[in-house]
């Protein structure tokens, strides 16, 4: 079976702009029906894919979170390359650590971390996701189940490597996120299992913006943009905006 590989997109609507970052070992899809949302509120959204993502799991542990970095970097530059010169930036999970680190290294307008991790557990957290992926993604191929346990625990040794720079980077921007001035809205899942969710009050306690908030969603699991309250989501996230100076 042919899996469809999923592309970045590009809603343009308005003068002002959202970058939005998918989740570790997620894509665009992720975060689609909030650009789209975003658009018929008149702003306009970016969404990129890092490398690795969007692809098979052999494909993804080549792949490192510094070449993340720089493809979240170039979808910042996109925008204003369109012409763009005030971006919030929103991301989830692995998007929201990125986005926090875009926080304390570029000028942005604002920032909306979605269930983002601040510390790290290789055996209970981001790895758990690594192995649901991988073995959702070989059920796609219709593979039989002997095969598929098989092949998951060649990914998971094979991408050892791979968390311990994940895990460097997380560490990394939690040391950094009390340098963020910028505004900064915590977005949490209550029923979050895939990350320590004392993270978000973490992020929340410790950012130095003047304006800042937080908000549990009660009951949302991790991918907090496609759960049960994502219409709630939305509609806070736009209020959120709403509510910066922006100068259009």
């Amino acid at each position: 079976m042919k899996i469809k590989q999923p592309k970045p997109f590009t809603f343009e609507a308005g003068p002002r702009a959202v970058l939005l970052l998918h989740g570790f070992t997620g894509h665009s899809a992720d975060v689609r029906m909030l650009g789209r949302f975003l658009e018929k509120k008149g702003y306009t959204s970016h969404a990129p894919i890092y490398r690795g993502h969007g692809l098979p799991p052999e494909e993804l542990i080549h792949t490192n979170p510094d070449q993340w970095w720089e493809d979240v970097k170039k979808g910042l530059y996109h925008l204003k390359q369109l012409g763009y010169e005030e971006i919030a930036v929103a991301g989830l999970s692995l998007g929201g650590v990125l986005g926090l680190k875009l926080a304390y290294s570029e000028n942005i307008k604002a920032m909306i971390p979605m269930c983002a991790p601040m510390f790290y557990d290789n055996e209970t957290e981001l790895s758990q996701a690594f192995r649901m992926f991988a073995k959702e993604y070989k059920q796609l191929e219709q593979m039989d189940d002997a095969t598929i346990t098989e092949e998951v625990a060649l990914l998971v040794e094979n991408s050892k490597d791979l968390f311990v720079e994940l895990g460097k980077t997380i560490t990394d921007v939690k040391k950094n996120v009390d340098t963020i001035y910028t505004p900064v809205f915590v977005v949490q899942a209550r029923k979050d299992q895939i990350i320590n969710t004392e993270s978000a009050t973490y992020i929340y306690e410790n950012v130095e913006s003047d304006q800042k908030d937080i908000k549990w969603y009660e009951e949302s699991g991790h991918v907090i943009t496609l759960g049960k309250e994502k219409e709630q989501l939305h509609e806070d996230i736009f209020q959120f905006l709403e509510g910066l100076d922006w100068k259009i």
